[in-house]
């Protein structure tokens, strides 16, 4: 009796357990199906955006039809403003300028990046903190915090829908809790009828695409001695400006989720250190060996200063 016992207690325990797993999926899990959403489901949302410069209102809809992702971002208040997401690529749309197309597999003005980020490697520098959860938008929600283990950028708070696992909800905080910028949606519609209504979107005739410069395999004589985890160099440059006899030379870094550029140019006098910081936007500029160094980016003021510190430039041979 005891041996029966014994087993169905391990039986329900083995069962509740089971039950535990899937009715609390991992918080990685959980950001995956909403990247995932974010590019297959037919949805419309109406959203406001938040920032330091003022608040946007927005709707966003996406649907696909007969395996053709589409997209449309329509500006809600002033003159008409239209993006457009196809399978020839990002068209933009705006009174007074003439059309044009981009190279894109999605409108990056639409949603916050977060939406679109790779989670399984974000995971290895970010904790994903679950927080709770709450009523947006008239529909229920799970809460996550997105945080860098080093410390070393900003942090998002992200409100995903229960059910179609899109988010409603997002903001981007500084390193002392307050918000920097606020995505928010205001009404979720999914669906037919949202399919239906963009099946209008497939008789556009493209505008002209835009070709953008071949990317240059140049040699830098400076390297960064320190970026923060998980961060990489995507592409490098060497390039003239106006009224600058000498070219400009740029490395750009991203994680997927935050980016940043290092900018080297002549400087014609010892300005020191200063920094600048609009939103998420810092720059950092300091003068060294007669070299204007230039961090802008996506960080903290205190992370593009070390940034900008570690920077060496290479011993010419004599």
């Amino acid at each position: 009796m005891k041996t029966l016992c014994s087993c169905l207690c391990i039986v329900t325990a083995t069962l509740f357990s089971f039950g535990i797993a899937h009715a609390n999926p991992q918080p990685v899990d959980v950001l995956q199906q909403m990247s995932r959403a974010g590019r297959s489901l037919d949805y419309e949302i109406s959203y406001i955006s938040i920032s330091k410069q003022g608040i946007d209102s927005l709707r966003y809809r996406h649907a696909v039809i007969d395996k053709q992702p589409l997209g449309q971002l329509l500006h809600m208040d002033g003159p008409r403003r239209e993006v457009v997401s196809h399978i020839g690529g990002i068209s933009y749309f705006e009174p007074g300028l003439e059309a044009f197309t981009l190279a894109g597999d999605h409108i990056v003005d639409a949603l916050p990046a977060i939406v679109f980020a790779d989670f399984s490697y974000l995971e290895k520098y970010y904790d994903f903190i679950p927080v709770g959860r709450n009523r947006i938008a008239d529909r229920l929600s799970e809460a996550f915090r997105i945080v860098a283990r080093d410390g070393s950028r900003y942090s998002y708070v992200i409100w995903i829908d229960s059910v179609t696992k899109l988010p409603l909800r997002i903001e981007l905080l500084d390193r002392d809790g307050e918000p920097l910028e606020q995505y928010r949606v205001i009404s979720l519609l999914e669906g037919e009828q949202v399919k239906s209504e963009m099946q209008e979107l497939l008789s556009i005739s493209s505008p002209p695409r835009l070709s953008l410069p071949a990317a240059e395999n140049v040699e830098l004589d400076w390297s960064i001695g320190w970026v923060p985890a998980g961060m990489h160099e995507v592409a490098r440059s060497r390039r003239k400006l106006p009224n600058i006899s000498e070219p400009v030379e740029s490395r750009l870094y991203s994680d997927g989720l935050f980016s940043f550029s290092v900018n080297i140019s002549p400087s014609g006098s010892n300005v020191g250190q200063q920094f600048y910081r609009q939103g998420r936007r810092t720059i950092q500029t300091e003068t060294r060996n007669g070299n204007e160094i230039t961090v802008v980016g996506e960080l903290p003021p205190s992370t593009a200063k070390r940034i900008a510190s570690s920077l060496s430039f290479k011993v010419q041979a004599q």
